[in-house]
């Protein structure tokens, strides 16, 4: 299955969905259509029971070089732009507005949204939104000639993409902090210590490395055991106690044990046979999901 985009591709093949930022000729940097593109293309994988994951990479040199700066010193003054619907007639500005929104924080809450895994293979240089969109990604792998950056101050601006929730549950809050206040880029080993990536890999062998992992999800876990971790990970990350953890845990086991999953998962152990699970995302989640209220922007 293909849907043809114009600033990245996506296609799925034997249950894996790839998904490539494809404007090579500026180094895939980011634009409010490639925004858009990102969006759909996870509305794809999250509507297609046959995506079991989906990886993310860049085409050519570069995972993603930022936010296209073709348009100079106004790239970031939206109010500038066309988009200036918050200005109001006496210069003030309304904060509610829908055009106030950063682009990178639609595509990189879309993500955190996923059904499905989603792992990152950064391809070569990674920098404001390149990397910051890959926050809500669940594994994150780069080739050993990646350099990463959060270099928002630098550019007279602050970390976007709401980095600033990802970034310090990522790697703390000390490093994070410390690598946004300066700005500089980071080599993909400094990435890797620092706990920002899972292992970083000759060019030639990151997307095996990154297929590798969509395999064996794909092949060994029950899709909606995937999709409700997921969701338990993430969201559980700002819950204040871990009764309300335990509240959402009991739950999905007990729905999860009653499913036609649960029972092939250990007939198939018992059998020593690989398990071929029945339930499907699209119809099989629990009635208690989603658990959680949805915050709005305004």
């Amino acid at each position: 299955m293909s849907r043809q985009f114009e600033t990245i591709r996506y296609d799925v093949s034997d249950n894996i969905a790839m998904l490539t930022l494809d404007r090579p000729d500026r180094l895939n940097a980011y634009t409010a259509q490639m925004c858009d593109e990102i969006i759909a293309a996870f509305e794809l994988s999250d509507a297609d029971d046959d995506v079991r994951a989906v990886i993310v990479t860049g085409e050519g040199r570069a995972f993603c070089a930022g936010a296209d700066l073709e348009n100079g010193a106004q790239t970031f003054d939206y109010a500038g732009s066309d988009l200036g619907g918050p200005v109001r007639p006496d210069g003030s500005i309304d904060w509610s507005h829908e055009d106030v929104r950063d682009s990178g924080g639609k595509a990189s809450l879309r993500i955190f949204e996923s059904l499905k895994p989603v792992i990152g293979a950064i391809n070569g240089p990674a920098v404001g939104i390149g990397i910051t969109l890959t926050l809500p990604m669940d594994i994150r792998l780069a080739a050993n000639t990646a350099k990463i950056g959060f270099v928002f101050a630098r550019r007279g601006i602050v970390p976007e993409a709401a980095s600033h929730w990802f970034l310090p549950r990522i790697v703390g809050i000390s490093r994070a902090l410390e690598w946004c206040e300066t700005g500089r880029l980071l080599t993909a080993e400094e990435a890797l210590a620092g706990g920002l990536l899972r292992s970083v890999h000759a060019p030639e062998e990151l997307l095996p490395a990154a297929y590798a992992i969509a395999r064996e999800i794909a092949d060994n876990s029950a899709p909606v055991s995937v999709t409700l971790t997921r969701q338990m990970m993430w969201r559980g990350l700002g819950l204040s106690h871990p009764m309300l953890a335990h509240r959402i845990d009991s739950r999905a086991v007990y729905a999860r044990g009653r499913a036609g999953d649960a029972r092939e998962g250990v007939m198939s152990f018992l059998e020593k046979r690989p398990a071929v699970f029945p339930d499907r995302v699209s119809k099989d989640l629990p009635d208690f999901y989603p658990w959680w209220e949805e915050p709005g922007w305004a």
